[in-house]
């Protein structure tokens, strides 16, 4: 026996449903009877294709007026659970908006956050969440012993997205209670970080550097590979922690996790804090002249060798064909 009803917090990149939203639906697929989507904004402008993902009913707060999502929402959502319409779980991504959500729906509704969660499994009408510890060596499996919803918030990139072929959604409003002084808040600004090529945590190919580079300028070797190849570049924690590159661009359990096709990894020496963040990849490439490094250990296919030598032959190699 499985969970009666899943709720899934719906985020959008700009015109698309975003890739966690769509993998926790994978996920509510396979563990409740019903999956419904519960997001701010119009939901009538992604039902096609949410319910191509598995979810029958999307619930929207409406336009926000520049308000904050976290506040609007959980209070949104914990008036629907008071009148008796609530889910028996709900998951949210580890995002942003999936936090401040998670929390305040947390204090609203009097029931705990299961954070970092990987994986999830049905015992009964609850859910068990695994979290990874000490440094992603091992799993804890936790449940919500509260007799509340249980409040999970899952990693991306934890679960595959894969569309059902479902009929569009439902839509439905979300009734925003009055939020009082918190209410008037407003975001006035936000800031996108520009590219010109793939989200690091949406990307095939992936390029990433670490100190075994030597020095910020040769990052540009990591940026070249990756724009040749088609994919994002991306860092372990040991440079961007010495400023060569932004947070936004760290690999790892404290950065982003990424599953790519191909994961190329020059100059890291394999940490387990980076390896959480990529060991799902489904190929793997590492270049270090340290034949006893960590990387070796997780990858596919290991190149020993001098990065600086190695990365522009593989890069001449690639432009000349």
């Amino acid at each position: 026996m499985g969970l009666d009803k899943i709720w899934v917090f719906g985020e959008t990149n700009g015109d698309a449903v975003a890739s966690i939203t769509l993998e926790m639906l994978a996920a509510a697929r396979d563990l409740a009877d019903t999956v419904e989507v519960f997001m701010a904004g119009d939901g009538d402008d992604f039902a096609e294709e949410l319910g191509e993902h598995g979810a029958e009913t999307v619930y929207s707060t409406g336009d926000l007026d520049g308000g904050l999502q976290g506040v609007a929402v959980a209070a949104a959502v914990a008036a629907a659970v008071d009148d008796g319409d609530g889910p028996d779980a709900f998951l949210l991504g580890t995002t942003q908006d999936g936090r401040d959500v998670a929390g305040r729906l947390s204090v609203k509704l009097d029931s705990p956050v299961i954070t970092n969660v990987v994986a999830l499994e049905a015992d009964g009408d609850e859910l068990i969440g695994s979290e990874p510890v000490f440094g992603g060596t091992t799993d804890v499996r936790t449940k919500n012993t509260s007799g509340k919803a249980g409040i999970f918030l899952v990693r991306p990139k934890s679960f595959e997205a894969e569309g059902v072929g479902g009929a569009e959604a439902d839509t439905e409003d979300l009734e925003v209670p009055d939020l009082g002084a918190v209410g008037g808040a407003k975001v006035t600004n936000s800031y996108v970080e520009e590219s010109d090529g793939p989200k690091l945590d949406e990307a095939n190919i992936v390029v990433s550097g670490g100190r075994g580079l030597g020095e910020a300028d040769a990052f540009t070797m990591v940026d070249d590979l990756a724009k040749t190849v088609g994919g994002a570049a991306g860092a372990s924690r040991a440079i961007v922690d010495a400023g060569w590159v932004p947070y936004s661009m760290q690999v790892g359990q404290t950065g982003k996790v990424v599953k790519p096709t191909v994961y190329i990894a020059a100059g890291i020496s394999g940490a387990t804090q980076h390896l959480v963040g990529m060991k799902g990849s489904k190929n793997i490439v590492a270049i270090n002249k340290d034949p006893e490094a960590p990387i070796f250990a997780v990858a596919d296919l290991g190149v020993v060798g001098d990065v600086h030598k190695v990365m522009p032959a593989l890069i001449d190699a690639l432009k000349a064909r």
